[in-house]
C-alpha cells in the first residue's frame, strides 16, 4: 500500500493526502480527519516516500503556530527556528487556525511522524486539559503558562499577561483617562486574551473607573481586520471613551486604521495602547505605545527547556515568566 491507495480509499487526491500526512496547513478539517482515519485503519506506515524516510530518520521537532497572522509568534517563530537549527535540531512548522483545537493537530501529527519533540505557541488550556495526556513526547508551551495543568511532559515559558494588562491600564489611568475601552480576543479565563482582558477590568475597578464589559468590551481575533472592526462596534457602542487597551499590537494597528477613517484622530481624540512590541509598532503613524514581550528570552527559554526535556536532563517540568516593559510612545495623549 502506498499514498495511492491511500488517495483512493478516502476519496481526495494523491497531493492533498501528501499534505496531510506531511502537517501542511492548507487542508481542511474534514479532509485531515478522513485522510487520518485511512491511515489508521488500513495501519498504513509512509515509509515507501523517500522524502518521509529522510524526515522520519531526522526526528523533527514539531512547532504548532496557534494563528496564521499573530505577527508575535512570525518573530517568536524566526529566533526558535534559528536557535533549534544552531543545535542541529530540525523542525517541521504547522500553522493552525486561531480557533483550531493544537493538541487534536498534535496527536495527528503524533501518530504519523513521532517527533522528538512538541512546541506549542499559543495554546488553550481546556485543549490541554481535554488530551494532551495522550501526547508522549517532550513538550513546551510558549506564551501560556502549563504550570497548573500537572502533565509531567509538559513545560511552559510565557510573561505574566495580567501584571502587563494592569500596566497598560495604569499607563493610560496616569494619562488622565477616565473612559477606557477593551477590545480584542476573548474573555475565556484561562486564554491568554481572556487572562488580559479580565486582569485590565480589574485593574480599572481597582482604580475607581466604570468599565461594563457589555458596553465598553469588543472581541475579535487577532488580526488588523477585526481590530479594524471592533473599534467601530466599540465607539458607536460607547461614544465617549478616549482611550483604548488592545489585546495585541496588530488588534491595535486595525484600531489606528480605524479612528482615522472614523475621523478622529489618535493620540488627539482616542489613545491607544498595544500589546506584544512587535517591529511594525514602531514604525506606525503614530508611533504605538505597547507592553514589550521578550521574544527573545521567550525563545531561548523555551528552545533550552525542550532540549533539556528531550536530552533527558530535565527531570520534572520547568515554568518560567519572562520580564515585559512598557514601551511609551506616541499613541497615548495625556489629558
Amino acid at each position: 500500500m502506498d499514498i495511492r491507495d491511500i488517495a483512493r480509499l478516502s476519496g481526495y487526491g494523491v497531493g492533498t493526502v501528501s499534505r496531510v500526512l506531511n502537517g501542511h496547513p492548507n487542508v481542511s478539517s474534514r479532509a485531515r480527519k478522513k485522510v487520518l482515519a485511512v491511515v489508521e485503519e488500513q495501519g498504513y506506515e509512509p515509509n515507501g516516500n523517500a522524502r518521509y524516510l529522510k524526515a522520519q530518520a531526522r526526528t523533527p521537532i514539531a512547532i504548532f503556530v496557534k494563528g496564521s497572522r499573530n505577527m508575535l509568534f512570525f518573530e517568536l517563530l524566526e529566533e526558535i527556528e534559528f536557535r533549534l537549527a544552531a543545535s542541529g535540531e530540525d523542525a517541521q512548522v504547522n500553522y493552525l487556525d486561531e480557533d483550531e483545537n493544537e493538541v487534536k493537530r498534535a496527536l495527528d501529527f503524533q501518530r504519523i511522524r513521532n517527533p522528538k519533540g512538541i512546541i506549542f505557541l499559543g495554546g488553550d488550556p481546556d485543549y490541554f486539559k481535554e488530551s494532551f495526556a495522550e501526547v508522549t513526547a517532550p513538550s513546551v508551551l510558549i506564551t501560556n503558562s502549563a504550570a497548573g495543568l500537572g502533565f509531567s511532559n509538559l513545560s511552559s515559558v510565557r510573561t505574566d499577561d495580567a501584571a502587563a494588562a494592569r500596566c497598560a491600564i495604569d499607563e493610560l489611568v496616569g494619562a488622565g483617562h477616565k473612559r477606557i475601552g477593551i477590545v480584542g480576543g476573548n474573555r475565556v479565563s484561562g486564554q491568554i486574551s481572556g487572562i488580559r482582558a479580565n486582569a485590565a477590568a480589574d485593574e480599572l475597578g481597582r482604580c475607581g473607573l466604570e468599565f461594563d464589559f457589555d458596553r465598553d468590551y469588543c472581541p475579535g481575533h487577532y488580526t488588523m481586520d477585526d481590530g479594524y472592526l471592533a473599534i467601530e462596534h466599540l465607539l458607536r457602542r460607547a461614544p465617549d471613551i478616549t482611550a483604548v487597551f488592545a489585546l495585541s499590537d496588530v488588534i491595535a494597528l486595525g484600531c489606528v486604521r480605524a479612528a482615522k477613517d472614523m475621523g478622529l484622530s489618535v493620540p488627539e481624540d482616542l489613545s491607544i495602547v498595544g500589546f506584544d512590541g512587535i517591529d511594525l509598532a514602531r514604525f506606525s503613524v503614530p508611533r504605538l505605545t505597547t507592553i514589550q514581550q521578550d521574544t527573545h528570552k521567550l525563545a531561548c527559554y523555551g528552545v533550552d527547556t525542550i532540549l533539556a526535556a528531550i536530552n533527558g536532563e530535565l527531570t520534572e517540568p520547568a515554568h518560567y515568566s519572562v520580564p515585559f516593559t512598557i514601551l511609551k510612545r506616541e499613541s497615548v495623549r495625556r489629558l
